[in-house]
């Protein structure tokens, strides 16, 4: 094979590093894709060699580590295929790149917050500085590592309001560094634990799988794309579902089926005689504590509950 060839067989992966990584290294080894990552390596081991991943083509994958924020730029120049990243970074660089799939993993709100003096003058002042500049003692500073979203957000609630920007720990810098912060949130307690209020929610962002508009381009890395869509959305899904498996009477079915949610229809199967049956059914998780009272109640016996590693609807 030509080297031209194998590189229109690779697909080039970028996965994050920092927060996301864990939880999208477990994604995809429950999807049957396991990732080794060594402490200081930069080019992981993903896979077991190579993959058919597109009905057309096999693939095999040539994987890098890169911040979010450079992940969505290579995703804009081609120089990667596929990778995953925050809505938030998307957003902030404004790239034109083509999201395939909202996780739903690490969600995060982007948020201006600042101490509750500044807070106050800020709601006060509706959008006038002066007020909030006699509060801060100066012309008011905000931090944040987004300059685009935060220099934007002055401009619509505070003109007049200097930039400066931070390289990670943003919250540390009011009230001597800054007045205002623009930063990720995930549950407040960073914020709280500075004494930090929210003023603003500028957008919510979670870990996104995105692509390059070159890839998907190619019918082969698209077809690929698909695949791995399908993969991940069976991994998601089951994480959200149980099996659940009873036990009951042939005249009490009804009842019970009746109760019982399901994707399309319950799998039911005789059981002896036909005068009992077992019935199957992936239901939601966070329906468990109500249900399996209920089931009980309409006759449901040996009542069995099993983890879902994947689910293809």
């Amino acid at each position: 094979m030509s080297e031209a060839e194998k590189k229109g067989r690779e697909l080039r992966v970028a996965l994050p590093k920092g927060r996301m990584q864990s939880k999208v290294v477990e994604l995809l080894s429950g999807a049957g894709i396991p990732v080794s990552i060594d402490e200081r390596e930069y080019r992981p081991r993903i896979g077991n060699g190579k993959h058919l991943v597109s009905a057309s083509s096999v693939f095999s994958y040539e994987v890098k580590l890169l911040k979010p924020q450079n992940i969505v730029e290579m995703l804009q120049a081609g120089s990667r295929d596929i990778g995953f990243a925050g809505a938030d970074w998307v957003r902030e660089l404004g790239v034109d790149i083509v999201e395939l799939l909202d996780t739903g993993l690490d969600p995060v709100t982007i948020v201006a917050a600042a101490p509750q003096g500044v807070v106050e003058a800020f709601r006060a002042s509706k959008g006038k500085i002066d007020m909030v500049k006699k509060v801060c003692g100066r012309t008011p500073i905000i931090a944040s590592e987004y300059e685009g979203l935060a220099k934007a957000w002055i401009e619509k609630n505070l003109p007049g309001a200097e930039f400066v920007r931070s390289y990670g720990a943003t919250e540390v810098f009011p009230p001597e560094d800054a007045d205002i912060i623009i930063d990720n949130c995930a549950t407040g307690t960073t914020l709280r634990a500075n004494k930090l209020e929210i003023i603003d929610t500028l957008m919510s962002s979670s870990t996104r799988f995105y692509a390059s508009k070159t890839a998907m381009a190619d019918p082969a890395k698209r077809e690929a794309a698909d695949s791995l869509i399908l993969l991940f959305k069976s991994v998601l899904e089951a994480r959200r579902r149980v099996m659940l498996e009873v036990n009951v009477s042939a005249e009490e079915l009804d009842q019970l089926v009746a109760i019982l949610p399901c994707l399309r229809a319950p799998t039911i199967s005789p059981l002896g005689k036909g005068d009992a049956f077992a019935v199957k059914v992936a239901a939601p998780r966070d329906t468990l504590a109500n249900l399996i009272p209920e089931i009980k109640r309409r006759g449901g016996t040996d009542i069995v509950v099993t983890q879902i590693s994947q689910l293809v609807p």
